[in-house]
């Protein structure tokens, strides 16, 4: 019995790990999220037993208290369970969750990482998250916890200089700016990036004072990266083109 976590990366299908492909060619079943492309499904054998156990905002297929045991269930079935999470699956994946509850279990465990969409989506986006001169740091942070409040780690994060990268945190959008503002912040930059890395991506920029009015404006919601900080305002780098470029020229 084998557990096989593996990160699908931010989006686009070509940015998962050459051990994650080789993870699903080797599956006897591989447990999906909401937030991975399709195509890499195409990956797993003809007899790859594929089960959506995805988990979005307002719409859940599975609960983690039903994937945790769904997990055993199919490895002691089948052998070989992928987990196939997006982004990296112990970036706010719960992907330590799901290890820890499948050895408790007698069941080996490994763990392939991926691109997190915490640093890729910006990056993609054309937007560093640190830059000499102008960022030394950066925050990670979580738009909320699981009991459905903001995290108490962003009003330091608001008071440090650091870049701030904020995932899940769209439907607090209003809430985190708050934050930001009574720490006088009200001019600092805010880009949102919604389904980075893929052809649909879109952009919205401001500040903490007009990124509400900016947002209801573009229409732009989840899945969705929040960045606060100075990076923000750079020029942007239509990294999609050059990577697009770049495709074709393989």
């Amino acid at each position: 019995m084998k557990l096989t976590l593996v990160g699908a990366g931010p989006g686009d299908a070509d940015l998962i790990t050459v051990k994650g492909i080789k993870a699903l060619q080797q599956a006897n079943v591989v447990m999906y999220d909401a937030l991975v492309h399709p195509d890499l499904l195409d990956y797993c054998r003809p007899d790859t037993l594929k089960v959506y156990v995805g988990k979005r905002r307002g719409a859940y297929s599975c609960v983690q208290e039903d994937i945790n045991p769904l997990i055993v269930h199919y490895a002691q079935q089948y052998g070989h369970v992928v987990r196939l999470k997006g982004g990296d699956s112990f970036v706010f994946g719960r992907g330590y969750e799901e290890v820890d509850y499948a050895r408790q279990h007698g069941i080996d465990t490994h763990v392939v990482p991926g691109l997190s969409s915490s640093y890729a989506v910006p990056a993609a986006a054309g937007i560093p998250l640190t830059t000499r001169g102008l960022s030394e740091s950066f925050w990670v942070v979580t738009g909320t916890t699981k009991e459905g409040q903001l995290s108490a780690d962003l009003t330091l994060a608001a008071q440090s200089s650091a870049t701030v990268v904020i995932l899940m945190g769209m439907h607090k959008l209003a809430e985190i700016m708050a934050v930001f503002a009574n720490c006088g912040k009200t001019e600092t930059p805010v880009a949102i990036i919604q389904n980075g890395t893929l052809p649909e991506q879109q952009l919205v920029i401001g500040n903490v004072e007009t990124i509400n009015e900016k947002v209801a404006e573009s229409g732009i919601s989840n899945p969705a990266i929040i960045v606060i900080g100075e990076v923000a305002a750079l020029p942007q780098i239509d990294l999609q083109t050059v990577l697009s470029a770049a495709k074709v020229g393989l």
